[in-house]
Formats: structure tokens, C-alpha cells, sequence
């Protein structure tokens, strides 16, 4: 126990009992955490935690608690005071000092959490792979898909014509008429105007259709009985689909036929003497009923390279 005084005999004023130190035998220790300060102790500055720890890493393994000197009383022997709180506050002290701090360049994991102040960064963005081009190629010439021009089985038709080049498809009264090819149509007749009093030529043919077919091709059909309705001048067609039906209008002689003709769209209206045909077509009538796609293009062409488009029929008035 210190002197009267109230201090250790090191001269510091003891909290609690002075209990052997591990020095010299009689060397006082004084522990740190003691009893709750007396109210005429004066006012003590807050330690830091790293305070605290670099002084109970001295002490902590020979912590004793005892009473305070100025606990005496007369009637009370000394009362020792329970040291558990006491003891669990060193303890997670120095659980605390063993931590090393965090150095202030030490790496921090990027905190999930987004705040209006620091937004997240956005990811970069794909790269967009082109856009495929929508535009469709545009169909050459040789594209094109032909088909016979009557859709049956009893066709007959000759490699000549009277006159100038076409040919006569004969066929029964009614047979379907197609378009030979994907195009538009020039010219319908809908109305049979042939009268053998009247001007010869331009009303031949009867009731009829023309097509410009996309290989730039005129296809011209005449002496039908019929035209399917919706088959209109600009209206578009595909191959195969039925334009009319044979027939024997026109001056047809009353036999049931097709007049057939090629030739280079002209003037597009009322140039019968080039519509009703300028080149022969039984080549290509052949390849077509076998099913092969034989093309009139280049003889078409060649065609009006050398004779334009004529102005007047000439001397021939003949057929449809």
C-alpha cells in the first residue's frame, strides 16, 4: 500500500493499489484500467485508441484490480471490486491492437452502392456491326423467268406466219391464257372493234393484252374470248398468272387461237404494225413449253437498232 500521501512510492498518484511490478523486487506496477475517477480527481483528456494500446501492451498480461485507497472505512474491511468489465475492456483493446492500420494508398474494393455524387461509370458500349443493306440486287435481264404462254396440253402452232414474223397458237376456246414473264401491262382490249368494212390493222387483233416484261421485252396476245378482271393497263403481273382466255375475236376467221408476238416497247400505245410482232417466236415458244427459259432479248435489241420504230406499218396490214 502507498504512503499517507496518496501516492506510489514512484511519486505518481496511483488509481488503486500499488501491486509488485515484473522488475526489482519492491519496484510498484501500476495497471492502467482502474476504478471509476473520484469526483476531486481532476478532468482527464480522452485517449486514443492507439493511446490505449501502446500503453496496455506493457501491462495486460498481469492485470490485478484492487481497491482504491480512498475506499477505507472504519467499520468495512477492503472490498475488492469485480474485475470481468474491466477485463473484457482490455481485452477487446488489445484484440483492436493487433489490427495493423490500413496504409492510406492501400487498395479498397469499389463500394457496390451508387450515389448521385459519384454515379456509376457506364459500360462501354458494343460495337454496332454494320447494317446489313436492305436494298435487293436489281434483277438483270437474264434473270427473268419465262413460261408458255397457254397453259394446256393440246397447243399446236407453226414456225411461220403470213405477213411478217408472229405465230398462231391454236388452242380450244377458253384455254388459259398467262404472262409469259414478271412485268407490267402496256395495253388492254376489252372490246372487239374489227370490222372488215373498216380500216385494216389497228382492230385486228379483238379482244388483247400487251406486256412489257421486266427483260424489256414486249409480249403481245390477241383473239382472246375473255380478259381477267383486274388485268388493267399498269397493273403487274407475275409469270404464269392468267391474263385471258383463247379465243377467236378480231379477225380470227373464226378459229380459236392465240396471235403471239414479240417486239421492243415503242411508242407503248396504238404502234400495232410493231406490237403484233417483229421477231420470230417459235425459237423460244420451244425452249419455253420444255420448260427451258430461252431469252429474246438480244434479238429483240438487235432488232431496233436497225429499224428504230417505225412510224407507219408499211405496206403490210395483215393479221392481229
Amino acid at each position: 500500500m502507498g504512503p499517507p500521501d496518496g501516492k506510489s512510492p514512484d511519486g505518481v498518484r496511483g488509481g488503486g493499489c500499488a501491486t509488485p511490478g515484473p522488475g526489482p523486487s519492491g519496484t510498484p506496477y501500476h495497471p492502467f484500467a482502474t476504478a471509476a475517477p473520484f469526483p476531486d480527481d481532476p478532468p482527464r483528456q480522452p485517449r486514443t485508441v492507439t493511446d490505449l494500446c501502446g500503453r496496455l501492451s506493457a501491462f495486460v498480461p498481469t492485470v490485478v484490480v484492487c481497491q482504491d485507497d480512498r475506499m477505507r472505512s472504519p467499520s468495512i474491511g477492503r472490498r475488492t471490486r469485480p474485475a470481468y468489465p474491466v477485463l473484457l475492456l482490455v481485452a477487446a483493446l488489445a484484440a483492436g491492437c493487433d489490427r495493423p492500420a490500413a496504409p492510406a494508398d492501400a487498395w479498397r474494393d469499389p463500394s457496390p452502392m451508387v450515389t448521385a455524387a459519384q454515379p456509376a461509370e457506364p459500360a462501354s458500349p458494343r460495337p454496332t456491326p454494320p447494317a446489313a443493306s436492305s436494298a435487293a440486287p436489281t434483277p438483270t435481264r437474264t434473270d427473268v423467268r419465262r413460261v408458255f404462254p397457254v397453259r394446256a396440253g393440246n397447243v399446236d402452232y407453226h414456225p411461220t406466219h403470213g405477213g411478217y414474223p408472229g405465230t398462231d397458237l391454236f388452242a380450244d376456246c377458253g384455254e388459259p391464257v398467262v404472262a409469259v414473264t414478271d412485268g407490267v401491262v402496256l395495253e388492254v382490249s376489252r372490246v372487239d372493234r374489227f370490222d372488215k368494212r373498216g380500216p385494216l390493222g389497228p382492230n385486228n387483233g379483238g379482244l388483247s393484252v400487251s406486256l412489257l416484261g421486266d427483260d424489256g421485252v414486249r409480249y403481245y396476245g390477241s383473239h382472246l374470248s375473255a380478259i381477267t378482271a383486274g388485268v388493267d393497263a399498269g397493273v403487274r403481273v407475275r409469270a404464269g398468272q392468267q391474263l385471258g382466255k383463247v379465243g377467236r375475236t378480231g379477225n380470227a376467221n373464226n378459229v380459236c387461237h392465240l396471235h403471239f408476238g414479240l417486239s421492243p416497247k415503242c411508242t407503248g400505245t396504238n404502234d400495232w404494225w410493231i406490237r403484233r410482232g417483229v421477231v420470230w417466236p417459235a425459237p423460244y415458244l420451244n425452249s419455253w413449253r420444255k420448260g427451258g427459259n430461252r431469252s429474246p432479248v438480244a434479238e429483240v435489241t438487235a432488232w431496233q437498232r436497225k429499224h428504230g420504230c417505225p412510224t407507219s406499218p408499211g405496206r403490210s396490214t395483215a393479221g392481229g
